[in-house]
């Protein structure tokens, strides 16, 4: 993976405090703990961690800048068709004080391991869970007739790695961690907020991405998505054609003359101000990647209108405009290389097939399947564990609990309209007042899933790499909560960076991600890849 290859590049650990001399680690195995077996509790020297074999070198030189730690595997069974595994990694010298919790994407199935090094070489205590089963980030089978294992997945995985977690600390360290934190993308967006709405004492700060909090509606938009391509032969978006369609709506609302944000870049600061209709494209002779078809206009419609109900109300928000041709945008999430092989196929495939239709006499055919029919099949089914809808978060917000939302506008898995409706349920539910003073939204203009895509990408959502320099809350927004939660200051900015060649190469552009419904206007002169000429302003 290259978040942990990047750490080839680090040379330094930044000094933290001296916490206590902690005790053995193997004295870890005699702890007892409520429904938990320590599996093991080793001892490693800095760089001798191992890795598995057949890991790429990278990993293997990698993990050998990593400090001496304590690694502890354990597994949880809460019930009798529950098998959790977790592991804990505890540095041994300049342990900051605080614990770290690492969350999943997709259908989880595996450790974090990359995002639980990095935070170790930044101090932290650290640990992550396979939620239950084991798999890849698209494979469902494993709820195939296990409502406990599905149950797992949903919440309990996330919650008893932090109790856990949390005691193994303590008997570690001779101390509780002083806070503790959590911080995921995508379904480990949806794990932050299940964790802030169902268990608010776990965690003292929470940075969720790209949250897929109402799975049930998500992924039975993805299964509308899916249909809509496959409806006939020709009413496929072919790869070959989104260039196009990009071009398009850059054309119409950020080129020279009429770009809405005042800077013509390739970015749109807010997609929702860009009025593009795809029949703008549709063909006027032959087919060709220069236009679209009538049946491809009807498809890209529906991808940008999204799911409905038959009285009209939206289940589910599509798609912005100007990400469509992104590397790892629709081509990988949305549309496919070829009909019917988009990570959204994959994903209606593995729950609807694998978590809502199973064990039941109804037979799941992704093609002709009643759209209304599986969204209610699936909530009455599923939503109860899944779905991380509620916007009260006073319980957690009372104990001076923070959160950070992120979400980026070209992000073609999840909508990001998404996000932003939950945030103002939010101030509905909560307050204005209390929600201010607590919660932050900050929406990524270009950026894609979590990561990746035209615009800056990287504002240390998944840690801060020694190669991006000094380390400032300014740039980093798990430093920024860590600050807002522990010294009251709200951030008011966070730098986004885009790479040239990766993290750690030659910054390409920098622009402020501003607290919503703020946005980054350009101030009329100055270098327009540099942040310094834009300031957060209220939205037009």
């Amino acid at each position: 993976m290259r978040l942990l290859a990047s750490l080839l590049f680090a040379t330094t650990l930044a000094a933290h405090a001296q916490a206590p001399a902690p005790g053995a680690c193997s004295a870890l195995l005699n702890q007892h703990l409520s429904d938990t077996k320590i599996m093991t509790a080793v001892q490693y020297a800095a760089g001798d961690f191992p890795m598995p074999a057949g890991s790429p070198e990278s990993m293997v030189q990698a993990a050998r800048l990593l400090p001496a730690l304590c690694r502890v595997a354990a597994e949880i069974s809460p019930t009798s068709d529950s098998t959790i595994k977790m592991e804990l990694w505890l540095p041994t010298e300049h342990w900051n004080g605080r614990f770290r919790g690492q969350g999943n994407g997709g259908f989880g199935g595996e450790i974090n391991y990359q995002a639980i090094g990095l935070s170790v070489l930044s101090g932290y205590a650290s640990a992550g869970t396979d939620t239950g089963h084991s798999g890849t980030a698209v494979d469902a089978d494993w709820a195939k007739g296990h409502p406990e294992k599905i149950a797992d997945f949903g919440y309990r995985a996330i919650h008893l790695m932090t109790l856990r977690s949390k005691d193994l600390v303590a008997a570690y360290y001779g101390m509780a961690a002083k806070h503790a934190y959590f911080a995921a993308c995508s379904d480990g967006g949806r794990e932050a907020l299940m964790e802030a709405q169902r268990f608010p004492t776990d965690y003292d700060g929470i940075l969720a991405g790209a949250p897929a909090y109402n799975w049930t509606a998500l992924v039975t938009s993805s299964l509308h998505n899916a249909q809509i391509q496959i409806a006939t032969p020709a009413s496929y978006v072919p790869p070959s054609k989104l260039a196009t369609i990009t071009a398009a709506v850059m054309t119409k609302c950020d080129a020279k003359g009429t770009a809405l944000d005042g800077v013509a870049d390739g970015i749109l600061t807010d997609p929702r101000t860009c009025h593009f209709k795809p029949a703008e494209l549709l063909c006027k002779g032959e087919d060709s990647d220069r236009c679209l078809t009538a049946p491809q206009v009807k498809t890209v419609e529906a991808l940008y209108d999204g799911l409905h109900a038959k009285d009209g109300s939206l289940i589910f928000p599509g798609y912005s405009v100007g990400g469509e041709a992104d590397a790892g945008g629709w081509s990988q999430w949305t549309t496919g290389e070829q009909a019917g092989s988009s990570l959204a196929f994959a994903f209606a495939k593995g729950f609807f097939g694998d978590m809502v239709f199973t064990g039941t006499a109804h037979s799941f055919d992704l093609k002709t399947q009643s759209l209304d029919q599986a969204y209610s099949a699936a909530k009455m089914k599923t939503s109860g564990d899944l779905d991380a809808k509620n916007a009260d978060l006073k319980p957690f917000l009372a104990r001076g609990g923070k959160l950070i939302l992120y979400h980026g506008w070209n992000d073609p898995a999840i909508s990001p309209l998404s996000t932003i409706d939950y945030y103002n349920k939010v101030l509905a539910a909560t307050g204005r007042e209390a929600t201010e003073a607590s919660v932050r939204l900050f929406m990524a203009p270009g950026m894609g899933h979590c990561t990746g895509g035209s615009g800056p990408d990287s504002f240390g959502q998944f840690g801060w790499f020694p190669t991006q320099g000094p380390d400032t809350p300014k740039k980093d927004a798990y430093l920024a909560l860590e600050q807002w939660t522990e010294g009251g200051m709200a951030p008011v900015e966070i730098i986004a960076t885009k790479y040239a060649g990766g993290i750690g190469s030659e910054p390409k552009m920098t622009r402020p991600l501003c607290p919503y419904p703020q946005v980054a206007k350009y101030k009329g002169a100055g270098d327009p890849n540099a942040a310094e000429s834009f300031a957060c302003a209220a939205a037009q």
